[in-house]
């Protein structure tokens, strides 16, 4: 029913699609950078773990995790300190909004983070106007650190 696997090249048509849509364009700019790193993710971008998210066998969305020390963002100090990991997420069919599908993606990408030795917390800064990551990262244990406008969860 639900499944997340590796983004492959012929997913690149229907994310591109996503980008261009209001709900996610909203968010997510600069597409053509987008679409750069995932054309390059075996070769540049080697570094950051691309996903597409199923539900039902068709693609609903896109999600990814990455070291924060093979990036070049400080997470306001967050990198320096190691085992700090990011993610980015976006449900792409506008009929999957609001379905719970954010949680799930969410708690998967947290799940395959716990895997890496190194792993002590993830980190998250998604725009403050963007109420419905915020909560959603909220109900799935992070907490806000408000000095730096970051989003943390401790990994166990």
């Amino acid at each position: 029913m639900f499944k997340i696997r590796k983004m492959e090249q012929t997913d690149l048509p229907v994310f591109k699609k996503w980008l261009y849509t209001p709900h996610v364009a909203r968010w997510y700019h600069n597409p053509l950078d987008w679409i750069h790193e995932v054309e390059e993710q075996d070769g540049e971008f080697y570094w950051i773990y691309h996903f597409i998210v199923e539900h039902e066998g068709q693609p609903i969305g896109f999600c990814q995790y990455y070291a924060c020390k093979d990036s070049d963002e400080l997470w306001g100090g967050y990198t320096a300190l190691g085992g700090s990991y990011s993610i980015d997420y976006m449900i792409g069919e506008s009929d999957c909004l609001r379905n719970g599908f954010g949680k799930m993606i969410v708690a998967d990408l947290t799940d395959r983070i716990a895997l890496h030795p190194d792993a002590k917390r993830i980190v998250v800064q998604p725009e403050p106007e963007n109420e419905a990551s915020c909560g959603l990262l909220l109900s799935c244990g992070f907490v806000f650190d408000a000095e730096k406008e970051i989003y943390i969860k401790l990994l166990p």
